[in-house]
């Protein structure tokens, strides 16, 4: 089974920047999308940024502009650059893995902290 795991979080003053990264390790066969989702208090889990194996990203409103999503389809890797990064960027982020197509396949990471404080 196709397992998940993020890297490179922590804590990071306002303005700043970050780069978290999800390693993969196996693959699922045929399209998928890779992604990047939040869980910030007070709110439901939203998305962040979202990427195909074809490249065609997605990007949640409030992160257009300043995050960058990758994904590096040989490597079955997922990078996500963070800039800019704001108070309310704060919260517990989840590499998610797709199959576009039947049997539905679904595999999430375990999440890693972000906290953007002063």
């Amino acid at each position: 089974q196709v397992q998940l795991m993020e890297s490179g979080g922590g804590l990071v003053q306002p303005g700043g920047s970050l780069r978290l990264s999800c390693a993969a390790s196996g693959t699922i066969p045929g399209a998928t999308v890779m992604g990047w989702f939040r869980q910030v208090p007070g709110r439901q889990r939203e998305l962040v940024a979202t990427v195909t194996s074809g490249g065609t990203t997605d990007y949640g409103n409030s992160v257009q502009g300043r995050f960058t999503v990758s994904r590096n389809n040989a490597k079955n890797t997922l990078d996500l650059q963070m800039d800019s990064l704001r108070p309310e960027d704060t919260g517990v982020y989840y590499c998610k893995i797709q199959r576009r197509i039947t049997p539905t396949m679904i595999v999430w990471g375990q999440g890693i902290q972000v906290t953007v404080s002063s």
